[in-house]
């Protein structure tokens, strides 16, 4: 028997809330390197500011990796191409629905805590992930593609909502 296995990429586009951020940042680095002229002793402060400054821009270079091994779903956040991290891991049997973000069958999900991680594109195709965890209900926001969604349909066919 083979296994049912599938990986995703999705790049996160930037958005105002990246942009101030950027902004707001070099914004700090410059005044730090311009305050080296009014103490000139202080020169290890902007160089300090200005590898936080670097190091915190890279941070919002963000890709997601969905990655899905017969029932196993696992959601990787990949910072700047060199560093990730697992956000999400689930399987099959705690999801209780798999539905378009516009579905009615979501309507009684309003309360659960909402985790994004999709590109934050306008058009991408957006699904929400119910799942339940020690009692509290997660609603993780996600682009997976057709084969994720067949592989969880063939597991679970009554907790997927296909389009």
């Amino acid at each position: 028997m083979s296994d049912f296995y599938t990986e995703q990429l999705i790049k996160k586009q930037t958005d105002m809330k990246d942009v101030v951020i950027k902004a707001v940042l070099v914004a700090v680095a410059i005044v730090s390197v311009l305050t080296v002229f009014i103490m000139p002793m202080g020169l290890i402060v902007p160089i300090i500011i200005i590898a936080l400054v670097w190091f915190l821009i890279t941070r919002l270079n963000v890709e997601y990796e969905y990655l899905y091994v017969n029932g196993d779903l696992d959601i990787d956040k990949i910072m700047n191409k060199s560093k990730r991290k697992r956000v999400f891991s689930a399987n099959v049997d705690v999801m209780e629905l798999l539905a378009p973000i516009n579905s009615p069958r979501l309507d009684q999900f309003q309360n659960a805590k909402v985790i994004n991680l999709s590109s934050g594109s306008a058009d991408a195709r957006l699904y929400a992930l119910i799942v339940s965890h020690d009692g509290q209900q997660a609603k993780l926001i996600f682009e997976p593609n057709d084969t994720i969604i067949e592989g969880l349909f063939m597991l679970a066919p009554r907790k997927v909502v296909r389009q």
